[in-house]
Parts: C-alpha cells; sequence; structure tokens
C-alpha cells in the first residue's frame, strides 16, 4: 500500500502583528508545507470566520487555530473561551501563539482548554522550527476530527 504522506489542513492563524504574520507565511513556505493559512486580524474577524458569518460565510472550517493571546476588538483569551464552549467549534485544536511567558497567560489558556501554548520565538529560524514542529505535530502525528 502506498503511503500518500499526510493530508493537507485547514489552519487559521488569528494574528494582528502584520510582521509576525510575515514571519508565519514564510514559515509555511519555507517548510514547503501544503496547508491552507488563513489569516485573520482580530478576535472579532476569528469568531465570524469560525462560525462562517458575513465576507467569511464560504470559507472552508479550520482544522487547527493558531492563535495570539494580545488582538484587538476581541482578546485572545475570550476567543479561546468562545471556541471552548461552542459544541461546534470546541473540538478544532487551539494552539496558543504568542510573545507572553507570563505564567498566568499559560495557566489561563490552559484553563480555558488551550490544546498548547507556545511562546514565539523572535529569531526567524527558531520561529520557522517551531512552525514546521506545530505543523509536524498536528498534521503527522494527531490524528484531527474530520
Amino acid at each position: 500500500m502506498m503511503n500518500e504522506g499526510p493530508h493537507p489542513i485547514e489552519v487559521l492563524l488569528v494574528e494582528d502583528d502584520p510582521g509576525d504574520v510575515l514571519l508565519t507565511v514564510e514559515a509555511f513556505e519555507h517548510n514547503k508545507v501544503n496547508n491552507k493559512l488563513h489569516v485573520v486580524n482580530d478576535g472579532e474577524q476569528a469568531m465570524a470566520f469560525l462560525r462562517r458569518q458575513g465576507e467569511y460565510a464560504d470559507v472552508p472550517r479550520p482544522d487547527l487555530v493558531l492563535l495570539d493571546l494580545n488582538l484587538p476588538r476581541k482578546d485572545g483569551r475570550e476567543v479561546l473561551e468562545e471556541i471552548k464552549n461552542d459544541d461546534d467549534l470546541r473540538r478544532i485544536p487551539v494552539v496558543v501563539l504568542t510573545t507572553s511567558e507570563a505564567d498566568e497567560d499559560i495557566l489561563c489558556s490552559y484553563d480555558l482548554h488551550a490544546n498548547a501554548y507556545v511562546t514565539k520565538p523572535v529569531d526567524f529560524d527558531r520561529f520557522i522550527s517551531v512552525v514546521r514542529r506545530i505543523d509536524d505535530f498536528f498534521v503527522t502525528v494527531v490524528k484531527l476530527p474530520r
């Protein structure tokens, strides 16, 4: 039996910093990641995307959410809480990808049922390595709900 390799997944990046968005896009391209990366810039857009409302009515359902905590309009903690309290969305894995190393942010994220908490490296090569590991884990190791 031939192994077709990992099936590409839909990833939603919720990030308001244009530099971090660019780094993530470059990391996906650098890794030759076949996953489809969608980007929204605030918490309200994130929830509209996830619920397929308004301009996001025809978007695919994400298989994975990469969520920054410090967002305009609706904070990442609120987004995480809404996702995990929504019967239709709660099974989507959420990786908090943020600059914060504060214990309270880590504890709060896990209390809100984040699937992982990852601190963003500032160095490009380390950032690429982190994105590759997240990708490898969620695409090749973890069985995602379909």
